[in-house]
């Protein structure tokens, strides 16, 4: 009952937390659980965290699968889920052998996907980046709803507690993988379980197998056990097998709920008896003895609490009545635009999970996910609903997988990651015959003045005139042109960020 209460507590908080720092978008959890995202596997491998994961792997060694059961949110998802379905019913369960291809096939994939750098596909079956897309566009909807009505009372009473934030679909795509993964994971998890955990997931495979050599396991003590039954029906891993007195640690995630229901003390979490640890055959059935008090160990480190605050926001406002800030069509950059810290659209590429954290923290609507094939559900940058601004760094200090790599203010500001292009027969100069130089004023680092587009004509119409060398990409320009359906000016990927 111990372990049982102390895996369910924890599980429980990291959950908890770990949602929430998926869920907010001002920054302010990030300083104290972002290290929940740094703990999880795939994105500690992406990002060679040698650390992390030298700690999972000692871990699993000691404890067994505790990563699925405790710090793994989708495995807690799916726990919750068959929760639900098992209060309206009871020993639900049956052992079944492992479907071990399919375990090996996914396993495969991810490695095959990770080596030739194809991480976009390895994200469609990684726990920790399905979870997250998940919270992102089908939760986090919610949350912001909620959180803007908050926002609107505060305003009432002149509080500033709370600030509104748009609801907008980034990704219909994303949406409908994130949409359609949950159904798979929701149907799996109430009709077996923990199916998905041990079928499809990779981590969860490799994870199982170091788990086989781990110190302390779930054990039967076979002089109690009364061939009852209830460690199987209950085991929602499926890897309890009462009539042979065997447990299958690959897919046990030391869950503790087969402790729980035994009547009889027949099992026991801990290292393996003396004599079950000499004697390697099969023991014929003896006298069944009273039950003793059952040995469970369980050591875990705790988790930290969070801290609720939200920051207060400046809203984005446009000088000059000529720009309006309205949607408009995304242009069709050759190169996409990744952001400042990513290095490069390759790096990003190979070391992005499509977790959606970055996006979800994004505090200017830059940021949002890829409809494209190689990189789908990744992060990409276009500026329809705010600009990359100077002075936010926060997508670089939030990523666990080394996509984004921490930069900082100084260094954004000297980064490259694209150029502005002029389209002259878009601007409402020239179309409309008014003034404007919106990006002009606009521009953070001077790359845009604005010239006579005769040069022998002082009077004649000013248009900008981009240089190219001191231009950042930071949108700023693109944001502001009031130019519709498309923009007079936008902002050109570069493959490789530069330093100017």
């Amino acid at each position: 009952m111990r372990l049982h209460n102390i895996r369910v507590t924890l599980a429980v908080v990291f959950f908890t937390l770990i949602t929430a720092l998926l869920l907010d978008f001002s920054g302010t959890l990030h300083h104290w659980l972002g290290w929940m995202a740094k703990i999880q596997f795939l994105p500690a491998v992406l990002a060679l965290n040698v650390a992390v994961i030298v700690g999972l792997v000692i871990l699993t060694l000691i404890f067994g699968r505790i990563y699925c059961s405790v710090i793994c949110p989708l495995g807690v998802l799916q726990d919750v889920i068959s929760r639900l379905h098992t209060w309206r019913k009871k020993d639900r369960f049956s052992y079944s052998p492992a479907i071990t291809w399919l375990r090996l096939v996914m396993l495969v994939v991810l490695v095959v996907a990770l080596i030739a750098g194809i991480v976009s596909i390895a994200a469609l079956i990684a726990p920790y980046s399905s979870y997250g897309r998940m919270v992102n566009n089908l939760l986090q909807p919610l949350y912001l709803w909620c959180n803007n009505g908050l926002a609107a009372i505060a305003e009432h009473y002149d509080s500033y507690a709370f600030y509104s934030r748009e609801v907008w679909l980034k990704s219909l795509p994303t949406f409908i993988i994130a949409l359609v993964t949950f159904i798979i994971i929701a149907v799996l998890a109430w009709r077996g379980g923990r199916t998905y955990c041990n079928t499809i997931c990779p981590v969860g495979t490799v994870l199982g197998y170091i788990a086989k050599f781990s110190w302390l396991k779930v054990r039967f003590d076979e002089e109690k056990c009364k061939n009852c039954s209830r460690c199987t029906k209950n085991c929602k891993s499926s890897c309890i097998d009462y009539k042979s007195h065997t447990v299958d640690y690959t897919r046990c995630v030391t869950c503790g709920e087969c402790l729980t229901k035994c009547k009889f003390d027949a099992l026991y979490y801990g290292r393996a008896k003396k004599q079950e640890a000499s004697d390697t055959k099969p023991k014929p059935s003896a006298e069944k003895s009273e039950p003793d008090t059952m040995r469970r160990a369980f050591i875990v480190g705790g988790a930290i609490m969070a801290a609720d605050a939200a920051l207060a926001q400046a809203g984005k406002k446009v000088d000059g009545g000529l720009a309006a800030i309205q949607d408009k069509t995304i242009p069709k950059r050759t190169t996409p635009l990744t952001p400042p810290g990513s290095v490069s659209v390759r790096n990003m590429y190979q070391h992005c999970t499509a977790c959606q954290l970055c996006v979800s923290q994004c505090p200017n609507d830059v940021l949002r996910p890829s409809g494209d094939l190689l990189t789908l559900m990744q992060p990409t940058m276009s500026y329809e609903r705010g600009f990359c601004r100077p002075e936010c760094n926060r997508c670089s200090q939030v990523c666990p997988a080394g996509a984004i790599r921490p930069i900082s203010i100084v260094d954004k500001s000297s980064t490259q990651i694209g150029h502005a292009v002029w389209i002259k027969e878009n601007c409402v100069v020239l179309t409309d015959g008014v003034s404007c130089g919106n990006c002009a004023r606009h521009c953070p680092s001077g790359a845009i003045m604005m010239t006579p587009v005769d040069p022998d004509d002082d009077l004649s119409p000013m248009v900008p005139a981009i240089d190219a060398a001191k231009c950042i990409g930071c949108g700023a320009c693109e944001y502001v042109c009031p130019a519709r359906p498309l923009g007079a000016i936008y902002v050109e990927g570069h493959e490789v960020h530069k330093t100017i």
